[in-house]
């Protein structure tokens, strides 16, 4: 038992995704003690590999101004407003393929994914790994607030993104993710449809790799927090991957399940919740639960309108479409139309849904930010607008595509 809790510390120093950043690159202004970045352990190699100044900029060993780029983290921290320190990059490449790992778990992707395989794809695939996403991240982040560590601590570590920095830090709800999605395609697709099973392992762990990576060298968390969110995730899988078509089931044919569903869903959202201060977790969470509210409401409705029937059990497994214009371009028109209606409907809901929420319970709206922060502003305003986008992923949008002939 104290050899694994050392184990835990060990992967708990923040020296190590200092260490990381480093030889990914990453420099900072700010002068971190040497002597302190490996659990206050300083010799030879420490100083051999330690930094040194230029013009008030931090470089290490390997890197030169004219290798370095100066950037500050996108967007600021959803608590306190800060915009991080200034960082620079020594290897570009490296820079640029994380932050593309680290979006594969951010907004921008999810409403995005899970469209895409709903309209273009296989419905019934979009559909239950939804299930699993909510699954997933509800779980991971009512852990987060449960633990409650802190992120790895800056200095020594480089935040190069500090949007989700006021969120609690175990585990890590990007590996979790990261891990469940790829794994997800992977058991979801193959034997229903044709393909290599080499392309698809390759393709996962690819993505689960990327993703998990990208959380330590952004700084966001420390190696035992992305080991944790991915065993989670596989634990998940393990438990819930065979209730899948239950779920759907009951999803696409039970008489009241959308009543279950929301009630379900919002109940999820209004108990999990025990932070003592506001964070994005919170929100998060209930943006998550909306979504899926939404889906498995359209979904409900889809059915029983027949917009997306099932292939015959004589068809599969499925043999993907040879490449053409034709399908390339009509696949584009689709996605391109069907974003913009969400985007449309998520405008339109959180245009209503704040002011309405302020009204209902008394809350100045003048601070739009401040008012979004409380909960009882909050939870409808997510709930209401997102359960709208999930709706109109597996309803309005297909309707639509029936209405105008884009099939």
């Amino acid at each position: 038992m104290e050899r694994f809790q050392r184990l835990c510390d060990s992967l708990q120093d923040p020296g190590k995704v200092a260490r990381f950043q480093r030889l990914c690159g990453v420099q900072t202004t700010f002068t971190p003690e040497p002597a302190r970045l490996d659990n206050g352990q300083c010799g030879a190699q420490g100083e051999a590999e330690g930094p040194r100044h230029r013009n008030g900029l931090l470089l290490f060993n390997g890197a030169s101004e004219e290798q370095a780029a100066t950037k500050k983290p996108q967007r600021r921290n959803s608590l306190t407003g800060e915009t991080g320190q200034e960082f620079s990059i020594g290897r570009p490449f490296l820079y640029y393929l994380f932050c593309f790992g680290t979006e594969l778990g951010n907004e921008l992707f999810y409403i995005s994914f899970f469209p895409f395989w709903i309209w273009n794809v296989d419905p019934q695939v979009g559909r239950r790994l939804v299930v699993i996403w909510v699954w997933v991240m509800y779980l991971g982040q009512c852990t987060k607030d449960l633990i409650r560590w802190p992120r790895p601590p800056s200095p020594p570590v480089v935040k190069l993104e500090v949007f989700y920095n006021s969120e609690y830090s175990m585990p890590s709800t990007h590996a979790m993710s990261g891990t469940a999605i790829p794994l997800s395609v992977l058991l979801l697709t193959y034997g229903r449809w044709q393909y290599p099973l080499v392309f698809g392992l390759g393709l996962a762990v690819s993505w689960c790799s990327l993703v998990c990576l990208s959380r330590v060298y952004m700084g966001m968390h420390s190696i035992l927090d992305v080991i944790a969110g991915f065993l989670y995730a596989i634990l998940i899988l393990v438990v819930f991957h065979p209730l899948l078509e239950i779920v759907d089931s009951f999803n696409l044919t039970y008489r009241y399940s959308p009543f279950i569903i929301i009630g379900l869903h919002v109940a999820m959202g209004v108990f999990s919740f025990t932070l003592d201060t506001w964070s994005t977790s919170r929100g998060d969470t209930s943006q998550i639960l909306g979504s899926g509210a939404g889906i498995a409401c359209g979904s409900h409705v889809s059915h029983l309108l027949g917009l997306m029937p099932e292939p015959s059990p004589e068809s599969l497994p499925l043999v993907p479409p040879p490449i053409t214009v034709t399908l390339i371009g009509t696949v584009l028109l689709r996605f391109l139309i069907g974003v913009i209606v969400l985007l449309l409907v998520r405008a339109a809901m959180k245009k209503v849904s704040i002011p309405l929420a302020c009204k209902v319970f008394g809350i100045p709206c003048d601070d739009v930010r401040k008012a979004r922060q409380r909960m009882e502003v909050e939870l409808p305003y997510r709930y209401i607008t997102y359960g709208s986008v999930g709706f109109g992923a597996m309803f309005i949008v297909p309707y639509l595509f029936t209405w105008i002939g884009l099939h």
